[in-house]
């Protein structure tokens, strides 16, 4: 969220510098890594500092971009592990009822089949092997693999999803 309460969603990350003339190598988390550049104006974690892209090449992993007002090495070092967001009403609309954004997640009611509440998704987290949604509840952390045998249902309608936690996955 940024400083108006509006959703935002991490849409890349300024890897490196790239040459001397202030280009930056830019890892994308879009599906196509050109798109990081295609949503207009990007802000940093904190929302205060913008940022527009201009595509310059490919990279491995992502991109090389020019950004306004970098001339050279130095700023563009100096940017280096700088997030990217941008507002979550610039996305597309996701057609497929199977797909959705992982922001959208965050705040949504976890419940066991049986109704039972189990807490609400706090964050989506990926450590490199896979998704995992991290579960607040009253008391309860959980650590869930985000898999369709481990979350069935996502129903962003009706502000919920259905959880079954493997048993080795123990509430604390």
């Amino acid at each position: 969220m940024d400083e108006t309460g509006k959703a935002r969603v991490l849409v890349g990350v300024i890897a490196a510098a790239h040459g001397v003339r202030g280009l930056v190598r830019v890892k994308s988390f879009t599906a196509d890594p050109k798109s990081v550049a295609s949503y207009g104006e990007l802000s940093d974690e904190r929302g205060q500092r913008r940022f527009r892209l201009k595509l310059q090449g490919q990279a491995k992993e992502g991109v090389i971009a020019q950004i306004d007002g970098v001339a050279d090495r130095d700023a563009a070092e100096a940017l280096k592990g700088t997030k990217l967001y941008v507002g979550r009403e610039a996305l597309p609309e996701i057609g497929a009822d199977d797909e959705f954004y992982q922001a959208d997640l965050v705040g949504l009611r976890v419940e066991a089949r049986d109704g039972k509440t189990l807490g609400r998704v706090k964050a989506v987290l990926n450590f490199g092997a896979g998704d995992l949604l991290e579960i607040e509840g009253e008391g309860v952390s959980l650590m869930l693999p985000f898999t369709k045998k481990v979350v069935p249902l996502v129903d962003l309608p009706g502000g919920r999803l259905v959880a079954e936690p493997p048993a080795e996955v123990e509430a604390r």
